[in-house]
């Protein structure tokens, strides 16, 4: 049996970023959200509105990426997959949704909203990473060299 000093840290004390349901079911409801607007039957509101179509696009994509990366689902995959549902679900709108049509330019702008939800979940765990540096160096000893 060990001892408490001896037991790993648990994930708060490592710097690791949980998994905690509230960070699923933001996940899940951005995927959610993402889905019933790409697949609506119709476009939607907003018609008048100069390319507000693609800010939609660009926001429900990046909304999912960073949702997932701070899920800490691998990257790789979860952009990767992203990416591919950029390219089919124009492909979808164009082939099998009678009033929607395939747009390259739609593409273009879920794949910048991958790009900005990445970004946006870069930007706060470079944040959390920081302030987790600063808090273990001012736990260690004067003379223990730094990182």
């Amino acid at each position: 049996m060990t001892s408490t000093s001896e037991q790993a840290a648990g994930p708060a004390e490592a710097g690791q970023v949980r998994r905690t349901p509230l960070r699923w079911a933001v996940f899940v409801a951005a995927v959610v959200l993402q889905l019933a607007v790409v697949y609506a039957p119709s476009s939607g509101p907003g018609g008048g509105v100069p390319y507000l179509d693609k800010a939609v696009h660009a926001a429900i994509f990046g909304l999912v990426a960073w949702a997932g990366l701070r899920l800490r689902l691998p990257a790789g995959p979860l952009l990767g997959v992203l990416g591919a549902h950029a390219v089919l679900s124009e492909v979808l709108q164009g082939t099998l949704l009678p009033r929607r049509s395939g747009d390259v330019l739609d593409t273009v702008a879920d794949v910048v909203g991958i790009a900005l939800g990445a970004l946006a979940a870069g930007h706060h765990f470079e944040r959390v990473e920081r302030a987790r540096r600063q808090r273990d160096a001012g736990r260690r000893a004067p003379d223990e060299p730094g990182l």
